[in-house]
């Protein structure tokens, strides 16, 4: 009787749930929801936050009432994780309904009632609550084209780093960008948006604090928006409960205030806070845009708090909540700037990642899909790649935009031929374009000169906050700041305010910002560049109190020097804009908007004698402040120095010209040249002062060349520090030709060991000797980067061989290693093909030039018997003869992996060719076969023929000087007609004769594989040309054919030319030094007016004169202009 009242006293209350505070939904109401159990309802919410020893309880308790039997609590334990533990023991419970829902339900409620809160309040909370994300996250705040769903940008892949680089740290957002020319490191791993929060691998744990980061304009705060979206749509992390999105200028609002209350206050939806904070739930907590804080983290001094109730400074909150002291079961995500997320304690972040700019093919996705008219995109790219700066800046997203619309806008103007060439020149346009757009709309017409008066007063008043507001390095600004500034709040409405400032609003207060920070800085330079003609004290100190400053120069001096001392670099850009303002044509644009005194064209010559003496003056280092001054003179157009280093640079005449100016306008280059940023060649031109002086800025090159500048050990030593460097971003390293030595190599080794990003080095000729690869190949079994390396010409002997020898056995990233003329004879060699029998990973040899012998080969093809992974071998000179020939094809049959080998320059004679043509007819794989200079004669051809005629692989087959006539040259013809892989056959230098070549002839009337035929110097005369030119003719493949040192005449050069009249696949002609005479080369011009395919012919050496050269090439050029002519 006592156990039916206890079951209808819990009936009667669980017919109302609470809902959301005071209000309540009838169960007993809702027929629908009384078909489904308490139990099957909340089915999800159970699985997820009954704890161990609430389940332990509940199996007792269960058992007890008796609605578990032991066998029925022994199959519950006898289930793996707790979540399915909970989802047998509830579905035990379900299948007894309603008692079992009934007693689970009192159970929870009196044993936790947090958890039976959670339990019953979760699913509409969690509802709830992905409904105001989504209307306060929607797509309506990206609204720029830029963000675009159809352009994809905001669900690229972001960067997995490992912390922050010095550059990162230290620099303008700017200025990082144009150091690394907005190129993304390579050796990066990619993180998709789905993954941010997920573990690494199997056994790792999710990250609790991520750190995002990026430039200013890179787009954080879309991407955090474009996440929020996501979520509350259920498409990524899905096993979330709460994504809590705070933005750092909401928090700016607050002085103290509990963690509790902050979400209340952020979330009025959420009825009680604490089941959201209290750890049951898996909340993500996002704080947005950390450079936004108007208060520096400092963790060592923050006040110590665990309580989420308890009311705190709101700087010692954020950092209570990173530490893990305050809400340590909430994953946190901060975004921030770089140069501000260091802020944040490395030890404290789980997981860094970086977003990427756009690359070239971004930019161009977007003019396509912001311009209908495809030529208004056309002329906004061209204009893009003529002015590197204007196209470094665009990797950046914000900015992006910004050149993209103001470009655009000037082009359907009609303003093709004032398009900007400078930053400055681009900004003045845009703020021009902002101040016109939409004036007047939807009122009465208003006189321009009112026009013109109120903007005017806007602009100065905006220039004067984004002045003092870049010193104090802020960059949100509140109703109370614009007013203080003396911006009228109306006026923020008119169409330059919303040009140029953005209005941010939440449920905790509104702000201000500039559509960018270069926007910020622009306008910062235009108050200072106004205001310092006629300021009488220091416009660095706000307040009247400074010493006096009188004219304009003494304050762009200042402005300079500031910059200039500046380590942040926060001024380097504000000064290039004061800079840009002394040109008129940066000046014009404005000229609605500041009020221009007259002209002076003495302040600009004056200022770019001020810049040049920067650029020569500083330390024996080149810092990013030093390079500043040179973007100042590109700004200037003041070019004329950086026209001449660069032209020096593309020429290589560098050499005696690298005083500390060129050094300076070179790292600039470093930064914006085109050139540059494929391949920095500094051949010729270093010493050791010049590299130290370049050296923190070749940190950013991918690919440099420091070839035969007689580099030693101390420069090494320097070299190996930009090696080690975090921010190094070297892939490819040459140092041919230089003096490295012993000492060098060493230095170079240890940086070898830490570096990460170098896939390619080159260590030709540099007297780096046994020793010296002993110490680099030590450091290599520790690398996991270099895949290429070039010993050439280094007398590294035996002993280094051995010591390579060993590299290969350990070393699994390696796969090209040159080590030609190194003095290496058999026994290093069978220590190298010792290490190939393991080695699984080297796919390139090339030992050319040593002493190998036939031993040395042997040995090798030993190795080859068991390796499959080495796709090309080089044994150009090494003195094999037929009987290292006859090991080597012993290999090659049951070979399946080498797909080039190369024995130039041996003795092989006929025996050999033998075995090497047995070997064609069984291998299957090899496809370029290098028997150059040998002694093969017509017998030894003609067993390889007879094997090309069955193999299927062979794509190339070079003879050259091997003392073949035409008998064997008849029998490679006859080859050719069956044969239908070969590409390419050389047969230079051989007695061919004109039967040979009328033999070949035929053979291409058939042949449809053969693309190159090299016959130079084969003693080919009229004959010999006839009949090839009657195989043009015919034949369809042929692409190149080399003639050069025969004999085929004015008769030849004629049947050539007619054939050239319907030939429509020859592309390349070489018929240098064949007697052609003035008459035959005329006939060869003269055909090439039918024909459109030939992109390279050369007539030199036929004896036709300058001026009857003249006369062929403008023919030619004239009936076939884009045929390259050498003559």
């Amino acid at each position: 009787m006592e156990g039916s009242t206890h079951y209808d006293d819990i009936l009667d209350r669980s017919k109302r749930v609470t809902w959301q505070g005071d209000c309540y939904v009838d169960l007993s109401t809702k027929g629908e929801m009384e078909a489904v159990s308490w139990i099957q309802r909340h089915q999800q919410q159970l699985q997820c936050f009954i704890t161990t020893q609430l389940l332990e309880a509940a199996l007792s308790h269960m058992g007890i009432l008796g609605l578990l039997s032991p066998a029925e609590e022994a199959q519950v334990r006898a289930v793996g994780t707790l979540q399915e533990r909970v989802g047998a023991f509830t579905g035990i419970l379900a299948s007894k309904d309603p008692q079992g829902s009934d007693a689970l339900t009192a159970f929870i409620e009196n044993y936790d009632p947090h958890v039976s809160q959670l339990i019953s309040m979760h699913e509409p909370m969690v509802k709830g609550h992905k409904q105001a994300l989504l209307k306060q996250h929607g797509p309506h705040r990206d609204t720029q084209p830029i963000h675009h769903p159809s352009l994809n940008f905001t669900s690229r892949a972001l960067l997995l780093v490992d912390g922050l680089s010095d550059l990162q740290q230290k620099e303008h957002d700017l200025v990082q960008v144009e150091a690394l020319r907005g190129a993304r490191r390579n050796h990066l791993r990619q993180l998709s948006m789905v993954k941010l929060l997920e573990p690494m691998t199997k056994v790792s744990r999710p990250p609790r604090v991520s750190l995002t980061v990026g430039v200013a304009g890179i787009g954080k705060s879309t991407l955090v928006r474009h996440f929020v979206r996501l979520w509350s749509q259920g498409e990524i992390c899905t096993d979330l409960s709460f994504v809590l999105p705070f933005a750092f200028w909401e928090l700016n609002s607050q002085e103290k205030i509990s963690a509790e209350k902050l979400v209340k206050l952020a979330f009025p939806h959420l009825a009680d806070p604490s089941l959201v904070l209290g750890g049951a739930c898996r909340t993500l907590l996002i704080l947005d845009g950390l450079d936004q804080f108007r208060c520096p983290l400092d963790f060592s001094e923050a006040v110590a708090c665990t309580d989420p109730k308890k009311d705190v400074a709101i700087d010692d909150m954020i950092t209570n909540i990173i530490r893990g002291n305050l809400l340590p079961e909430a994953a946190v995500w901060v975004t921030s700037r770089p140069s501000v997320a260091s802020q944040v304690p490395g030890g404290l972040v789980d997981r860094v990642t970086e977003i990427p700019g756009f690359s070239p093919k971004d930019i161009q996705l977007l003019l396509n899909h912001f311009f209908t008219e495809k030529y208004v995109a056309s002329q906004v790219w061209d204009h893009l790649v003529s002015n590197k700066t204007l196209m470094v800046i665009s990797y950046v997203p914000g900015i992006c935009w910004l050149v993209v619309d103001t470009l655009g806008h000037l082009l359907q103007a009609g303003g093709q031929d004032s398009l900007p060439k400078t930053c400055t020149e681009l900004y003045a346009h845009l703020c021009s374009v902002r101040a016109e757009a939409g004036e007047p709309r939807g009122r009465e017409p208003v006189r321009m000169e009112q026009l013109h008066g109120n903007n005017r007063k806007l602009f100065g008043s905006l220039g004067r906050l984004a002045f003092y507001g870049l010193l104090k390095h802020k960059f949100h600004f509140s109703e109370q700041d614009l007013r203080a500034y003396g911006v009228d709040l109306p006026s923020t409405q008119s169409s330059l305010g919303t040009g140029v400032l953005i209005r941010e609003e939440s449920a905790m207060c509104v702000t201000f910002c500039f559509t960018h920070l270069t926007v910020q800085e622009f306008l910062a330079a235009t108050f200072y560049h106004v205001s310092s003609k006629r300021g009488l004290f220091d416009l660095f100190s706000e307040s009247a109190v400074s010493w006096p400053r009188i004219g304009f120069q003494n304050h762009f001096r200042s402005a300079l020097q500031r910059s200039q001392q500046a380590d942040d670099g926060h001024l380097d850009v504000f000064v290039r804009f004061l800079t840009g303002l002394l040109c008129p044509l940066a000046l014009r644009p404005l000229a609605g908007l500041l009020a221009l005194g007259k002209e002076d064209a003495g302040q600009k010559v004056w200022a770019a004698g001020l810049l040049q003496g920067c650029l020569s003056s500083g330390g024996a280092v080149v810092s990013l402040r030093s390079v500043n001054a040179a973007y100042c003179l590109q700004e200037l157009q003041h070019t004329e120095l950086l026209r001449s280093v660069e032209e020096d640079l593309r020429a290589g005449s560098l050499g005696g010209k690298m005083t500390r100016a060129h050094c300076v306008v070179l790292c600039y280059l470093l930064h914006v040249s085109p050139e540059c940023s494929e391949e920095v060649n500094l051949t010729a031109c270093l010493s050791y002062a010049t590299v130290k002086c370049l050296l923190p800025q070749l940190l950013f090159c991918s690919n440099l060349r420091l070839e035969n500048n007689h580099l030693k050990e101390d420069v090494m030593e320097l070299l190996g520090s930009l090696l080690s460097a975090k921010d190094c971003h070297i892939q490819k390293m040459s140092l041919a030709e230089n003096a490295i030595g012993n000492k060098g190599s060493k230095a170079l080794s240890r940086a070898l060991l830490v570096n990460r990003t170098l896939t390619t080095l080159d260590l030709r000729s540099n007297s780096i000797g046994s020793k010296g690869a002993k110490s680099l190949a030590e450091a290599l079994k520790m690398n996991q980067v270099l895949v290429s390396i070039n010993f050439q010409n280094n007398s590294i002997e035996e002993e280094g061989a051995r010591a390579l020898a060993e590299l290969l056995q350990s070393n699994r990233k390696l796969v090209s290693l040159n080590i030609r003329k190194n003095s290496i004879g058999a026994d290093g060699a069978k220590r190298i093909a010792d290490a190939l029998k393991t080695n699984q990973t080297l796919t390139e040899l090339i030992l050319c030039s040593n002493q190998l012998g036939d031993k040395g080969a042997a040995a090798l093809g030993q190795a080859l018997t068991v390796n499959h992974s080495l796709l090309s071998l080089h044994l150009q000179s090494n003195s094999i003869s037929n009987r290292g020939m006859t090991a080597l094809t012993l290999a090659l049959r049951k070979n399946r992996g080498l797909l080039c080998l190369n024995l130039r320059e041996n003795s092989i004679g006929v025996e050999g060719a033998r075995d090497m043509a047995r070997a064609l007819r069984e291998n299957s794989s090899l496809q370029d076969l290098d028997l150059t200079a040998n002694l093969l004669y017509d017998e030894g051809v003609k067993a390889i023929a007879g094997a090309i005629k069955v193999n299927r692989a062979l794509t190339s087959l070079h003879l050259q000087w091997n003392f073949i006539k035409s008998p064997a040259t008849k029998a490679l013809a006859h080859a050719l007609l069956t044969n239908s892989t070969l590409q390419l056959l050389d047969l230079q230098e051989n007695a061919v004769g004109d039967e040979g070549v009328v033999a070949l002839a035929e053979a291409l009337k058939t042949n449809d594989s053969l693309r190159t035929l090299c016959l130079q110097g084969v003693s080919a005369g009229k004959s010999g040309a006839i009949a090839m030119a009657g195989a043009f003719n015919v034949n369809k493949s042929l692409i190149t054919i080399d003639l050069r040192g025969n004999s085929i005449g004015m008769e030849g050069a004629k049947a050539m030319a007619n054939a050239l009249k319907t030939n429509r696949t020859l592309k390349s002609l070489n018929l240098q030094e064949n007697l052609l005479g003035m008459d035959g080369a005329i006939f060869i011009a003269t055909a090439l007016k039918g024909n459109h395919q030939l992109t390279y012919i050369n007539l030199q050496g036929n004896g036709i004169g300058e001026s009857g050269a003249k006369v062929i090439s403008d023919a030619i050029r004239t009936n076939s202009p884009d045929c390259v002519v050498e003559i």
